[in-house]
């Protein structure tokens, strides 16, 4: 019980005045009240991040993935792009490939100062340039794999965060945008 609370009550009492004393007695005993965690506005809901993640090839944005996820909580998603080439020395349609995209995307965790990203991709790309058979016909780009992983990829509050996968030839980046969504 606070000093000027146990005043409050020691003065009522003194001055006779009963329902005085019951008001002072409530106010000592919800002022000496220990904090709960109701009574401290404690939320136990997970954080809700939304989150936008742009693929960018050689400075440009060729793809982009946008959610809210929950903190502790995975989103996956894979985007398709076929593609078909014009090959040989008659430069006939063949060629066709499925350019997929698959990110995952983990927020990790968010607080004023920014959210953390755990991030995984799995993606087919092509070549920039087509090879060419020793007679100068059409071939189609040659595709490859990239894997990769980031496991807390820090954006901060209000800015976007960079992260390289291939740094040339051609250049694939992943610009990150990422803030706490509102309840």
């Amino acid at each position: 019980m606070g000093t000027f609370a146990a005043l409050a009550l020691m003065s009522a009492f003194a001055a006779g005045n009963a329902a005085a004393a019951a008001a002072a007695a409530d106010a000592a005993a919800s002022a000496a009240a220990p904090a709960t965690p109701a009574a401290s506005n404690l939320d136990d809901t997970p954080t809700a991040v939304a989150w936008k993640l742009d693929v960018v090839r050689d400075g440009r944005t060729i793809d982009t993935f946008e959610a809210t996820t929950m903190v502790g909580q995975t989103f996956n998603e894979t985007h398709h792009h076929p593609m078909q080439h014009r090959v040989g020395c008659k430069d006939n349609p063949a060629g066709g490939i499925d350019l997929a995209r698959t990110v995952s995307v983990s927020p990790v965790a968010a607080d004023v100062g920014g959210v953390t990203l755990a991030l995984d991709t799995d993606e087919t790309i092509e070549d920039d340039t087509a090879p060419t058979t020793p007679e100068g016909c059409a071939l189609p780009p040659q595709p490859r794999r990239v894997n990769a992983s980031h496991p807390g990829l820090l954006v901060p509050m209000g800015e976007s965060a960079d992260w390289t996968l291939i740094d040339k030839n051609p250049t694939l980046v992943y610009r990150v945008h990422a803030s706490i969504a509102p309840h």
